[in-house]
């Protein structure tokens, strides 16, 4: 977190502090200049000499704050003996001194500081005043109450601002360290976010590949051997299957722990991608499969897509659905791209299905945009409706 800036090295109100100097020059300045116009020039010259020097003493701190020439400690010093300087060359200075007193506030580090300086300061042009008329004349002049007086309000005033400007810091130092506690907290949402999404990412991926292959493995092991005996040619072409499915579960593992591509499809158009993966359900099942599978142009994460979707499509009916006929129809729209599967099986409720795979189907298909209609009743089949649009439609 930035660092406080230290109050004698930057000012923490510039705009204020530039009006500041813009009125001690306009009635500290140039009114004691005008005064000793048609002064003695034992009178004009220090004077003018004097307020020099406190100008440029002025303009080195304020537009040179971090200089080593003259700092802002050293600057007050030589403001305190300017002023019971002026005060003695005018035989009044307590206009000036009123003026500079935000000098004292503004260029110390504590309030004790700033009251011992002005105090000294207010002490000198009083002295500076009573040195000009001697010590036989009259001692409480205007002059000398006004300082007094002066000093007197530039304390209270100088207490209060600085106060107010303390309690200011403090709450911005606790809303910069709530800040910053929101913001770490905000990364930390999005990292464990972030695994989240992640962990359901790979949930979905298991369970649209290495699961549902390991249900076509068990399904199929299961038929092989109880065709052993009477069936042994159907048993082989089972067995073939096991062997090719358990190949494919192996390539998506790889693909899982990051040591193939990311895809896991094999290249080709999406409609020669779903005709293999009916082709191996009809072989595995026995359920005929009528298709209308035009080559539809589509990118390779739509291609997935459907491919993931027609998987857990057919998956569902052969484990849920005891159907006898499946049909699939992919359709190019204006809007986007359609697959519709359907099948004849003993349906279900959809409203009452809150299933993983459909749960992950309609993840996936919004991922991209797309939508997943499943419209169901016991008795009456089901259809599966997978939209993806295209052409950055969404």
């Amino acid at each position: 977190m930035k660092q406080r800036p230290q109050p004698e090295i930057e000012l923490t109100v510039p705009s204020l502090h530039r009006w500041n100097a813009v009125f001690w020059v306009l009635l500290g300045v140039v009114p004691p200049a005008v005064a000793v116009a048609d002064a003695p020039d034992t009178t004009r010259y220090p004077v003018l000499a004097l307020l020099v020097v406190l100008a440029l003493s002025y303009g080195a701190v304020g537009l040179f704050p971090g200089s080593p020439v003259l700092r802002p400690r050293p600057y007050l010093y030589v403001l305190v003996v300017g002023l019971g300087a002026m005060s003695y060359l005018l035989d009044g200075g307590a206009a000036l001194y009123a003026v500079t007193l935000p000098h004292f506030w503004i260029y110390t580090t504590s309030a004790r500081a700033a009251i011992v300086l002005s105090g000294v300061a207010a002490a000198g042009v009083v002295a500076g005043n009573v040195v000009r008329q001697g010590w036989d004349g009259e001692f409480l002049t205007g002059n000398v109450i006004f300082t007094v007086i002066g000093y007197a309000a530039g304390v209270l005033i100088g207490l209060g601002v600085r106060h107010i400007t303390e309690d200011a810091e403090e709450r911005a130092r606790r809303l910069n360290a709530e800040l910053e506690d929101a913001r770490l907290r905000l990364v930390e949402a999005h990292h464990r976010q972030g695994a989240a999404d992640e962990r359901e990412r790979l949930a979905r991926e298991i369970h649209d590949t290495l699961a549902q292959g390991f249900a076509s493995i068990i399904v199929l092991a299961e038929a092989a051997r109880s065709g052993l005996e009477n069936d042994p040619g159907r048993s082989g072409k089972q067995l073939l299957a096991i062997e090719n499915t358990a190949r494919e579960n192996l390539a998506e593992a790889r693909v899982l722990v990051g040591s193939a591509p990311r895809s896991g499809v094999a290249a080709g158009s999406v409609a020669d991608t779903l005709r293999r993966t009916l082709d191996r359900f009809t072989e595995d099942t026995g359920i005929g499969v009528a298709s209308e599978l035009p080559d539809v142009a589509c990118d390779q994460q739509t291609r997935i897509a459907l491919l993931r979707c027609t998987q857990e499509s057919l998956a569902n009916i052969r484990k849920h659905a005891a159907a006898s006929a499946v049909e699939v129809v992919l359709t190019a729209q204006p809007y986007g791209v359609e697959l519709e599967i359907t099948d004849d099986g003993r349906g279900f409720v959809a409203e009452d299905s809150h299933g993983f795979g459909l749960h992950g189907m309609r993840k996936r298909l919004a991922e991209l945009g797309g939508e997943l209609t499943v419209t169901s009743s016991v008795g009456d089949g089901t259809r599966v409706l997978a939209m993806i649009p295209t052409d950055g439609q969404g």
